[in-house]
């Protein structure tokens, strides 16, 4: 038997790739990809499966965070930082927690220069935060690079980069790879001549453009590096392997990492360092999985700022530990003021989607999600009352949301937000959050409906108000004059029950007396006897607000004269709040 193919399924403008699934047979794009030979080609390294161990570990602990935001960072700003905003960025990762910070570029400006010597004349770094400066493989660079530190209490460590992939040696430096080894290894001297004896100084070297430098070369720089300077587990070295620009997968940085990892020289007195770069949108994934390949430090920038797509974010690195569980040494629980500070700093705005801090990265619009995170939410209460804790205290388990907004320092007020993708879920979790109302599942989903309508005419947001205005219009009549209306209500309980009722009924007064039933039933049949039958299906009570100010409010389902619906009565007393809904239930069963 022959099936029909897959609908949809379009014959390619060129030949199959081996292997394609009929499923997936595309077009050719008009795109030259031809021309980007294969990065695996000239990255790849052959790792045993005995070498190869880091798919199988998993993060434990948070590595050594180096925010790089007033150097790279600031070296990518169209307007670089002025001293104040530098200095109120600096101060705000000192508050954060973070122990290594890079401060600048002190031979390249002198904006970063005069920043570096106000550390060291003020002393506004506490004494247990290390301060990192970066110069190029140059004597006179690194002189001044030397001359900012001079007198800076703190622990400092001296940065030293050259690029040494092969098309930077070949395109930019015009260097062999004797010849920049040669290179690297007299800037090495001039570092240990001219600040090695310094007690608080250590030493950085970064083989810029790690990722597309031939491994054994890399192996070859860095063992030399170490052996130059000495390193030993009291002084150790930082040797810092950048992807400065992504061009292969996260597991490829992997194994780059780990190789170096496994056959360094002097492990033992080796600080492994990463700084990835974002250019393939995989910069988290590339520092994750680098730690797990036995990196120990990763220098990056706070919501991923830099060059061209941005260093690594090492806001959500550390956010992702907090959330697995892992203390990630770093201080979050006022987000937003971070983020005010940081695009002060920067005048770059944080996009709203952006991981754990965008303005909207806790927020629920559509139905489905809104549904669940209000029926977490709802469980997460309950199991904190079941076991006697706040609901700080217990595990965090709730749908779409992989953290509480609360470790944050962020409400939950804008956690669920309706608009026209949005279902009952999310309407009845903002009315109950706003106004203290529970509706029944009946009447969340008849009101959907009519928040639906009114949103895609609109076009827009609604917040708890707005919701309001519609339940009110829907259920509370509104600003509808009604036809039926209670002048005067009367009960006496003597002998038996007994209920008086006056209505004005199309601006006529009735009197009207019900003995053996109820207010409730007594005014059903007074309505009755004026052509406005109403069966009561379903009552429940609840209130506006809370304590003794609020207002009881009313829900009913019933039966008129051409079907089914939902009203609502609000008062002061539960009693006549009782009576209005069912005088809007007979008003709308008539209109």
């Amino acid at each position: 038997m022959t099936r029909a193919p897959f609908p949809g399924i379009s014959t390619p403008a060129g030949p199959v790739p081996a292997g394609a699934p009929a499923w997936n047979r595309q077009r050719h794009s008009q795109m030259p990809s031809h021309r980007y030979a294969d990065p695996y080609d000239r990255v790849s390294i052959a790792l045993s499966a005995q070498e190869r161990t880091w798919p199988t570990r998993r993060l434990t602990a948070a590595p050594l965070w180096v925010p790089v935001d007033l150097r790279d960072g600031n070296q990518a700003l169209a307007e670089p930082m002025d001293p104040a905003r530098k200095r109120r960025f600096f101060e705000l990762m000192v508050a954060m927690g973070y122990k290594e910070i890079e401060v600048g570029y002190p031979s390249a400006s002198q904006t970063d220069f005069d920043f570096v010597r106000l550390i060291a004349e003020q002393g506004i770094a506490p004494e247990d935060v290390t301060i990192v400066v970066f110069t190029a493989a140059r004597r006179d660079l690194i002189a001044r690079t030397v001359e900012s530190i001079r007198d800076i209490r703190n622990p400092v460590v001296i940065h030293l980069y050259t690029a040494t992939a092969p098309i930077w040696r070949e395109t930019v430096l015009g260097r062999d790879r004797d010849e920049l080894r040669a290179l690297i290894l007299d800037a090495g001297r001039d570092v240990l001549e001219l600040a090695g004896g310094l007690p608080h100084v250590r030493f950085e070297f970064s083989p810029e453009v790690f990722m597309l430098t031939e491994p054994d070369y890399a192996l070859e720089i860095c063992n030399a590096m170490t052996a130059l300077w000495e390193a030993t587990p009291e002084r150790p070295v930082i040797l810092n392997l950048p992807a400065t620009v992504e061009i292969a997968t996260p597991n490829v940085y992997a194994d780059q990492i780990e190789y170096m990892h496994r056959h360094l020289d002097r492990r033992e007195s080796v600080i492994l360092s990463v700084h990835p770069h974002n250019d393939r949108g995989t910069g988290i994934a590339c520092a994750e999985l680098a730690v797990l390949a036995g990196a120990q430090r990763v220098e990056g920038c706070l919501f991923g700022n830099g060059e061209r797509t941005g260093n690594v974010d090492l806001v959500t690195l550390a956010l992702n530990l907090h959330a697995q569980g892992i203390d990630p040494m770093i201080d979050f629980s006022d987000i937003d003021e971070i983020r005010r500070t940081v695009e002060h700093s920067n005048r770059i705005e944080v996009h709203p989607r952006h991981p754990y801090v965008g303005d909207l990265v806790h927020t629920a619009f559509s139905g489905t999600h809104q549904d669940a995170i209000r029926k977490g939410f709802a469980e997460h209460r309950e199991r904190a009352a079941c076991e006697g804790r706040s609901e700080r205290e217990i595990a965090w388990r709730v749908p779409y949301l992989p953290v509480d907004p609360a470790d944050l320092g962020r409400s939950y007020d804008a956690v669920i937000r309706v608009n026209s993708q949005s279902g009952k879920g999310g309407i009845a979790y903002l009315l109950e959050t706003e106004f203290g109302i529970r509706l029944p599942r009946r009447l969340e989903i008849d009101l959907a409906g009519h928040v639906q309508r009114h949103a895609d005419q609109s076009g827009l947001e609604l917040d708890a108000h707005g919701l309001w205005r519609i339940f009110d219009d829907a259920y509370l009549a509104g600003d509808e004059e009604p036809r039926i209306a209670l002048s005067q209500v009367r009960t006496d309980a003597a002998a038996e029950p007994r209920t008086m009722f006056r209505l004005r009924v199309d601006g006529s007064e009735h009197d009207s007396e019900h003995p053996g039933v109820g207010p409730v039933e007594a005014l059903t049949e007074a309505l009755a006897a004026h052509g406005a039958p109403i069966e009561i299906l379903d009552l429940q009570q609840t209130s506006l607000g809370a304590g003794s100010d609020g207002e009881a409010l009313t829900l009913i389902e019933y039966r008129g004269a051409h079907g089914t619906g939902w009203a609502a009565g609000r008062d002061g007393s539960v009693l006549t709040a009782t009576l209005n809904a069912v005088l809007t239930a007979a008003n709308a069963s008539l209109r």
